[in-house]
Parts: C-alpha cells; sequence; structure tokens
C-alpha cells in the first residue's frame, strides 16, 4: 500500500448542520483539503478547521466542458496523494451523489495502491423529503437527472413520484453550459406531456445551504416550466398523476400461501 491516501467526505447541504462527526475529523486531521461546495461562506468555514484548504471552484470556466473540469480536479487531487499527503476531499452534499470527481478520484487512486474511501454526508435528496414531506415508500421515487431522461427512451411509473435533477441544464450535450433556455425545456416539457397532462402540478425545489434561508417549493403548471427560474441546484419533482393498479395475480398466489400457512 502507498504513503499516499485520500479520502472524500460530505459536508451535507446547509452549512454547519449536516456535516458528520467522522467527516469533519478527516477534514481537521487532512494534510491537505481540496474543497468544493455551495458558497463562499462554507469555504471559509471549512478553511477554519485546516491550514491548507484548496478551493476546486476556479477550475470550472464558461464554455469549457464540464468533463474537462473534473479530470482536472481529480488530477489535482491525485497529485497530492502521489506525494505521500493525506488528502481530504470535501464536497457540498454527499458525494457519491451527482458527483464524478470523487467517485473517479477514489477510483484512480485504488488502482494505483492507494488507501482510498468515501464518507456519505447529506444531500439535496434527503432534504427533500423533510422538506416536502415526501416518503418515497408511500407511492414509490423514480430520479433521473433530467438530460438522461431526455437522451434515452425511459418508461415512466405515473402512479410514483418523479424527480428530475438539473432542470436547468436539461438538454446540454456539451457539459459547458450553466443553464438552457426555455427552448430547451419546452422539448423536456414535451417529453413529459406523453405522460402527464399539461395543467398536472409540479414542484420546483431548492435545498437551503445557509440556516437562515428558507427552501424553495414552488408550483407550477408542467405547461409553465418553460419559463420558470432554474439553476443547477433545482430539482424538480413531479407528484402521481395515476392510481397504482393492483397485481391481482401476485395477490392472488399471496393469498394461497397465506390460507396453506394458516
Amino acid at each position: 500500500m502507498q504513503k499516499g491516501s485520500l479520502v472524500c467526505v460530505g459536508t451535507g447541504m446547509t452549512l454547519g448542520s449536516h456535516i458528520s462527526p467522522l467527516s469533519r475529523s478527516y477534514i481537521e486531521q487532512a494534510d491537505v483539503v481540496f474543497v468544493l461546495v455551495a458558497d463562499g461562506t462554507t469555504e471559509l468555514w471549512i478553511q477554519g478547521m485546516n491550514a491548507d484548504v484548496r478551493s476546486l471552484q476556479p477550475y470550472y470556466s464558461e464554455g469549457q466542458s464540464r468533463m474537462i473540469t473534473y479530470k482536472q480536479m481529480v488530477a489535482a487531487m491525485l497529485a497530492e496523494v502521489h506525494a505521500g499527503k493525506k488528502v481530504c476531499g470535501a464536497f457540498y452534499g454527499h458525494p457519491g451523489v451527482f458527483a464524478w470527481v470523487p467517485h473517479q478520484a477514489i477510483k484512480e487512486a485504488k488502482a494505483q495502491g492507494y488507501q482510498a474511501h468515501m464518507e456519505p454526508g447529506i444531500s439535496a435528496e434527503d432534504c427533500l423529503y423533510a422538506d416536502l414531506g415526501l416518503d418515497p415508500g408511500t407511492y414509490g421515487c423514480q430520479h433521473y437527472e433530467a438530460s438522461n431522461l431526455m437522451f434515452y427512451q425511459r418508461t415512466i411509473d405515473t402512479a410514483a413520484y418523479l424527480i428530475l435533477w438539473q432542470p436547468g441544464v436539461a438538454g446540454d450535450k456539451s457539459l459547458a453550459k450553466f443553464s438552457t433556455g426555455s427552448a430547451y425545456r419546452e422539448i423536456l416539457v414535451e417529453l413529459l406531456s406523453q405522460w402527464y397532462p399539461l395543467d398536472h402540478q409540479v414542484i420546483l425545489y431548492e435545498a437551503v445551504t445557509l440556516p437562515i434561508q428558507q427552501p424553495r417549493i414552488e408550483q407550477i403548471a408542467l405547461s409553465d416550466l418553460p419559463k420558470a427560474q432554474m439553476d443547477l441546484k433545482t430539482t424538480l419533482v413531479i407528484p402521481p398523476a395515476t392510481v397504482a393498479k393492483a397485481n391481482q395475480v401476485i395477490l392472488d398466489k399471496l393469498k394461497t400461501l397465506v390460507t396453506q400457512e394458516g
């Protein structure tokens, strides 16, 4: 096993409220900490935990594919691992949710013989369940990145919740945009109208990053989605539009089992 090491931790969504004691200890004990969080205030907060905190934010560039940016971030983190340092990557939310960099950095570090692992954090999905009072076990939940839903043929269960992540950049194949316009969202609405009526009420959700904030919970008609204000942190929640149909064949088989057991 090589001397350097890597751990990627989640800081949660809300400043100071969501980080676990274990994740905080990894930040405090690291030789160098790479940070990618939601705002400058959270970054300053993490700087108070370690003397060598480096922001990954400057790697972003308008017009440059985010995949190039992500590879640069991975290279920067692994360079310090190769130097024999204990490296910690601190990422907002959960470091394994909509986060290519932590997964790839850990994968490469392990392949090169270094100790590397991930510690979970509270994600926007966790906050969504709490803020909207939504229990995924009641009707079920389907989760897709909005562009992924557009690019591939999917089968949607309209009796369950549909959660679409990053609708603000829906339809962007370049990975170079921080937002797409209404024309892209019109295509998304056209796709969704195969399963949902245009007057179906949907929810635009944004988790808070600072304790003084309130979550965005805005209900609109599906048809109004193209003109709605959205960015990378916006999530689209589509409630069920139909009622699940009973699977009578399975129910009858289960009933037979109960009768036999009785």
